[in-house]
């Protein structure tokens, strides 16, 4: 969310072949006057090409992964990670089940199609497993074959006469095989040929290669019902079937039909040769997700993937201002290629079919070469980012939090006037304030950062949980909060878009604890920043630092690492498999403290931000005069967490933790070691830490386990300090 001045926002619907060409040329030439947002389902792109050869164990998984996080981020355009709902024609703006609308100047639908279950009776899921999302389908089939023993011989109905289902029989055959799996597999379509619109030659060649692997053809048959354990054909005939892997002809997805857009017969998107819907310039349909009227092709990829160069073209031209759009014209005739799992492939040039090792190295070079132009994560050059290379590199959320040692240092130097009113302030500092007024006392605490992503809506459930888990752990129920926000300095357009996307998620996550939003400021700067004065009302015992007990167990709510793994995002090293669960744990409320607070086997509370676990727990220590004997491999960590400390990546607070750590002893293992590393790692939307009754420490965990803690656990004990003061011992 750095500086600039652009005006418009580009917006890619789903990255399939034809928008993930946009988001490699944006990397590559960005546009001045334009931000760009892709918008998906999911943090990678699964390229359909090469699925059936990771399949068959040709490919590692990545290999047919586009890592949507990465990418994005190298090429400073924003992700957004939601379910779209609906479309706002007149507006511009594109609609979410759960977050704010976003606006467009331009918007690209591309969301491919789904397979069709016309005339199907689906009485029970149990087996059926649709090949879309391709994303999951992997995952999807290895649980399934997970439920049985290798020694049952597995039935399996691939149902599609296309070029996609054909390779899966060919590819999950070969995998079967390799893994000593008795099995019988059966490929089904309705079409009285297998491979409709091939050419003869090359269909024989499919029909020769099924019957020399023992794949079961049955042809000019329609599936009608799909049981448990078995499908029924329209002949009435049932072939036994433990798993159906469903991969039929390409219809419009849902979502299209919700869209007020002009549409084809079938459903897809009606557009013009430019690739624009025949209902507003703004908005083109690309690759399945779009019908050229009066030059319909077949859902294909490689229309898609052609589709590419003209589109961005388009793009270029009406934000210039250039009417004279670019059309696309369908090739007639194009390569195709079956991989058939055996070190050849099926390949059909000009009409007539081939089968050889050559194919294979045709489509494998094909493949590989496509996929490296969208594989390439590296930031953009540091020329061309919008604000100095300094700041981009400077950890943002709590990891942007000026380090412990200046704060105390120069706290130390000032004469703090007393007051009556102040029950806990400076003095004997905590979490929170806490003031006396008459009949109660409040809590209120501020805090605010640096937006540690380029999401606004994210960042402003994320400050209010932050702000509020002070409260929280103070014992005080929040109900009112201020906000301190600066907005980059952009157009107004996009400072629109980013306030509201903002408020609306501190509003709601505000909602959800009870408390509402009475007010604030806003300036202009650099960057956003955003953050919360909250106030609420003491409703429990106060849990302070200071009462940790001799032979209380420590209890951490959360997995930590969540400093180290936005620094990977910010250096486009963190995988996309890693963003989902790291934004999920930051959003995990920590309200649950008011009710461990009521608790008396409860004894001393704090919760884990920009100072890191070790920090944190000194502060614990210190003010109770305990020590602490830590359990390193009971810590848990984000998924992803230690494999981006392997790769030597750190927040930039961590050396300023590591240095806050010298006034504590801290044994067992030398404090810049990497294995603990991760103690010292700032925490955004870190979790609870506080200590327990020994005797209490199961009913606890339970009840943590029960509130959404699920990896909630004791991770040592407290033990009296010796001489030296307080110390931590490994």
């Amino acid at each position: 969310m750095a500086s600039n001045k652009a005006k418009h926002t580009v917006v890619l619907l789903g990255v399939g072949h034809t928008n993930a060409h946009v988001l490699r040329m944006w990397k590559m030439h960005p546009i001045s006057d334009a931000n760009l947002v892709c918008v998906s389902n999911f943090p990678v792109a699964s390229y359909s090409g090469m699925m059936p050869g990771v399949l068959a164990g040709q490919y590692p998984t990545e290999a047919m992964e586009i890592d949507l996080v990465r990418l994005c981020r190298s090429a400073d355009a924003r992700l957004v990670l939601g379910e779209v709902s609906g479309l706002d024609v007149e507006k511009q703006e594109l609609l979410f089940e759960n977050r704010p609308p976003l606006r467009f100047d331009q918007l690209s639908i591309g969301i491919g199609s789904v397979p069709t279950f016309e005339g199907v009776e689906v009485t029970s899921h149990d087996s059926l497993l649709a090949i879309k999302p391709m994303q999951t389908f992997l995952e999807r089939l290895e649980n399934r074959l997970d439920q049985f023993d290798k020694k049952h011989n597995i039935r399996i109905a691939v149902v599609g006469g296309g070029i996609g289902s054909i390779e899966t029989a060919f590819c999950l055959k070969k995998k079967l095989l390799t893994e000593g799996r008795s099995h019988e597999i059966s490929l089904v379509t309705r079409s009285s040929r297998i491979g409709k619109g091939l050419a003869s030659s090359t269909q024989k060649l499919i029909e020769d290669q099924l019957a020399a692997k023992e794949i079961d053809l049955i042809t000019d048959r329609s599936v009608i019902e799909i049981n448990s354990d078995s499908i029924r054909l329209g002949t009435q005939k049932l072939i036994d079937a433990d798993m159906v892997i469903w991969g039929t002809g390409a219809v419009a997805p849902k979502l299209l039909e919700s869209l007020p857009l002009e549409k084809d017969e079938r459903g897809f998107l009606a557009t013009k040769p430019t690739l624009q819907s025949l209902t507003s310039n703004a908005i083109y349909a690309v690759g399945d997700s779009g019908t050229i009227i009066g030059n319909e092709t077949d859902k294909a990829g490689v229309f898609a993937v052609r589709q590419g160069p003209i589109l961005w073209q388009n793009i270029l031209n009406q934000i210039d201002g250039d009417r004279r759009l670019a059309p696309y014209e369908p090739q007639l005739d194009y390569l195709k290629l079956i991989n058939t799992a055996d070190g050849k492939s099926i390949a059909q040039r000009k009409g007539r079919g081939h089968y050889a090792k050559w194919c294979w190295w045709l489509k494998d070079r094909i493949d590989k070469k496509f996929m490296e132009m969208y594989q390439d994560y590296t930031p953009m050059p540091m020329e061309d980012m919008p604000v100095d290379t300094e700041s981009l590199m400077r950890c943002l959320g709590c990891g942007g939090k000026i380090g412990g040692q200046i704060l105390s240092a120069v706290l130390e130097e000032l004469e703090v006037p007393k007051h009556e009113d102040v029950r806990i302030g400076l003095e004997e500092p905590d979490d929170a304030a806490v003031i006396r007024t008459p009949g109660k006392e409040i809590s209120i605490t501020t805090d605010f950062f640096a937006s540690p992503l380029d999401d606004p809506y994210l960042t402003g459930r994320i400050a209010v949980l932050n702000s509020a888990s002070d409260c929280f752990v103070m014992g005080a129920q929040p109900n009112a909060a201020l906000a301190i926000v600066q907005l980059p300095m952009v157009h107004s357009r996009q400072q629109l878009q980013i306030m509201r996307e903002l408020m609306t998620g501190s509003v709601e996550e505000l909602a959800r604890m009870g408390a509402t939003i009475v007010g604030g400021h806003s300036i202009e700067g650099p960057r956003l920043l955003a953050g919360f004065t909250v106030m609420g009302n003491q409703i429990a015992d106060l849990k302070t630092k200071g009462q940790l007990a001799t032979g209380d167990l420590l209890i951490l709510s959360k997995p930590i690492g969540s400093g180290v793994l936005l620094a990977a995002w910010m250096q486009c090293a963190l995988e996309g498999k890693y963003f989902q669960p790291l934004v999920n744990s930051m959003l995990l409320s920590n309200q649950i403290a008011l009710q461990l607070a009521t608790r008396s086997d409860i004894t001393a509370m704090t919760d884990v931000t920009g100072f890191g676990l070790a920090g944190h727990l000194k502060e614990m220590l210190i003010a109770s005069n305990k020590s602490a004997k830590l359990d390193l491999s009971s810590i848990p960590l984000l998924p992803g967490c230690q494999e981006m400390l392997d790769q030597n990546i750190e927040s930039t607070l961590a050396p300023d933790n590591r240095i806050n750590l010298a006034s504590i002893g801290f044994t067992g293992i030398d404090i810049g070691d990497r294995r603990v590393a991760s103690l010292f790692d700032p925490q955004t939307g870190g979790g609870l830490l506080f200590g327990v009754k020994a005797n209490a420490a199961d009913e606890v965990l339970g009840f943590m386990n029960d509130g959404g803690f699920e990896q909630a656990c004791v991770i040592g004990e407290v033990v009296d300090s010796a001489d030296t003061g307080s110390s931590i011992a490994l």
